[in-house]
């Protein structure tokens, strides 16, 4: 995957931010949006999509678009690298296979301990009950 590719489908949008500013605020659009359409990359083999599609479905939209905004400084040209940034950090998350779980059975030590914990424990509750008379 060419970084600079992809980066050149990337679509940005400029909004009013809220927030710290004052009445300059008013006037500059410092806010960025990024859009990427997932679905019409060309950048992205078919199973990178399909990976991806399935680690971020939650942060797609129904026509399979990644939408990010970044507000966070007052300079529009800071955004843009911060939104950048984590744009390229989602996909390479995005990109890990996880490794399977090989499934592992106790040690016998470790079960003999815990039966012994559960004995005492139990003896020890037997002993804070009153004495039969």
């Amino acid at each position: 995957m060419n970084t600079e590719k992809l980066l050149k489908e990337l679509k940005f949008k400029a909004v009013r931010s809220s927030g710290a500013g004052g009445q300059h605020v008013n006037k500059v659009s410092s806010k960025i949006e990024l859009i990427f359409d997932l679905q019409h990359s060309s950048e992205l083999k078919d199973e990178e999509k399909e990976l991806l599609f399935k680690n971020l479905k939650t942060k797609l939209t129904k026509e399979n678009r990644l939408l990010l905004q970044c507000d966070e400084s007052r300079s529009q040209h800071k955004n843009k690298e911060l939104i950048i940034k984590r744009f390229l950090a989602i996909i390479n998350n995005g990109l890990k296979v996880p490794k399977k779980r090989k499934p592992t059975k106790p040690s016998k030590s470790s079960i003999k301990k815990r039966l012994e914990k559960k004995k005492k424990q139990a003896y020890k509750k037997v002993l804070r009950n009153k004495p039969e008379i």
